[in-house]
């Protein structure tokens, strides 16, 4: 059945949503950012090892095993959101990871309390990895109920904005720590100071997410009396097809976006030999790139479509990666930037558009915890272990470029899994039922 709701939203509304659901991502994607532009000093200060590789290599695995705990986030959080709705949501997501992260930066170290130390670190972060499994696919819900079906993709493309702001956030606030504290102060106290930013930011965005309505969507489903009782089961009955295939195209995005904003800066520094700062400077003017140019790749995918967006991403990053290692191993600054910046075009061509097919591939009565266990699990297999994988890549076969390799196969099978999808640019998010059959089929009579 579809109910008969208004897609209209006052442009009022929509940048209030907007910004509501950009500063929520912004302070859930910012911890994640510092932690791995400060992974070298958190590995001295809770991975104590004569070996500076090992260390590292313990740091990025607690990275990883954080993300093991977004699925389990993403089916608590998404049956919630399908059951209480969007609002409520968000706002419990963006105060559990504020306050998670403000305790990371009072965490004692290894040189105060031993092995208990990395121990409270990994519980913290699996509590982070927890929260931010109902975070990114509620946000881009919230915001793309609200948003115009012609215009879905420019509207959801500030969902990857905050990200990515989030990211360059945190790299400017690394890269004026190293640059204007000693090592000494950095391992003593300056490592914690981005984290402890996160408390302030965390009340504005709970502020803010409050103070809003539910999505008309939502709403339309309750006036129904159409919630669903179980989304955890109807979604698994329903839609795996769906799961699958979106799942296969998200795994690029997971990865091309981890190898862009987190493990790049360590791999200018161990592959192309930059200090820490430098390789920072590097991976801010490209995270500003980027953020820039997601409403570009919004307003593009929403005139080419869902599918001709899927191709033209996998294509592209097939043809860039290769260069982009090699220039971001050379050394040479500029080289770097440039490297950089072309694997950023391809990780926010695939953010972008998979904002938008989070939301058009499933319908309102489960569309949250489909997306949900969709993105997450995607997240926590490819990009959770971007880190690890690409250090162990380098590792096992002696060769610098061993990452770029590892992207292109993922790329093809992401290809693979996106064309199998239906055209879903111009579908209505505002029908209470619905399968992947039926959504591509009611796209082609719009």
């Amino acid at each position: 059945m579809t109910t008969p709701v208004s897609e209209q939203v006052e442009p009022a509304t929509l940048r209030k949503v907007i910004v509501a659901a950009a500063i929520g991502n912004f302070v859930e994607w910012f911890d994640f950012a510092v932690y791995g532009f400060l992974a070298t000093t958190i590995a001295q200060q809770f991975f104590p090892s004569g070996d500076a590789s090992v260390a590292l290599l313990k740091t990025f695995a607690v990275f990883a095993v954080a993300f093991a705990f977004r699925p389990l986030g993403g089916v608590f959080f998404g049956m919630l959101g399908d059951r209480i709705g969007r609002k409520r949501t968000l706002a419990f997501t963006i105060l559990l990871m504020a306050g998670a992260t403000t305790i990371i930066g009072l965490l004692p170290t290894y040189a105060a309390i031993g092995v208990t130390a990395p121990i409270l670190l990994t519980i913290i972060r699996c509590a982070q990895g927890f929260s931010a499994g109902g975070e990114y696919a509620g946000a881009c819900a919230y915001l793309m109920e609200h948003a115009p079906r012609t215009q879905r993709a420019w509207y959801g493309s500030f969902v990857p904005v905050s990200t990515f702001s989030a990211f360059a956030a945190a790299a400017i606030i690394a890269y004026a720590l190293e640059a204007s504290l000693s090592a000494e102060a950095m391992g003593s106290w300056g490592w914690r100071l981005p984290f402890l930013i996160a408390a302030p930011l965390g009340l504005v965005g709970l502020y803010l997410r409050w103070k809003l309505d539910e999505t008309p969507a939502f709403q339309a489903v309750k006036e129904e009396h159409a919630v669903a009782h179980s989304p955890l089961k109807e979604t698994l009955r329903n839609h795996g097809a769906a799961i699958c295939c979106l799942g296969a195209f998200v795994s690029l995005t997971a990865l091309s976006f981890y190898m862009f904003t987190t493990y790049f800066a360590t791999y200018l520094q161990v592959a192309g030999g930059l200090t820490r700062a430098t390789a920072l400077l590097v991976s801010l003017i490209a995270l500003l790139f980027a953020a820039a140019i997601c409403p570009l790749a919004g307003a593009f995918s929403d005139k080419v479509g869902r599918r001709a967006t899927v191709v033209s991403t996998c294509a592209l990053l097939i043809v860039v990666v290769y260069p982009s290692f090699l220039m971001a191993s050379s050394g040479s600054f500029a080289a770097s930037i440039v490297g950089v910046m072309l694997l950023a075009i391809g990780a926010v061509l695939c953010g972008v558009v998979t904002a938008a097919l989070l939301s058009e591939t499933f319908p309102t009565r489960t569309r949250y915890t489909a997306s949900a266990i969709t993105y997450n699990m995607a997240y926590t297999i490819f990009g959770g272990t971007a880190p690890l994988m690409a250090t162990w890549l380098i590792g096992a076969t002696g060769s610098n470029l061993a990452p770029a390799f590892y992207l292109i196969v993922i790329a093809l099978l992401a290809l693979a899994g996106g064309l199998a999808l239906p055209e879903t640019s111009r579908v209505s998010l505002h029908e209470v039922e619905g399968s992947l059959t039926s959504r591509g089929k009611l796209q082609t009579a719009v």
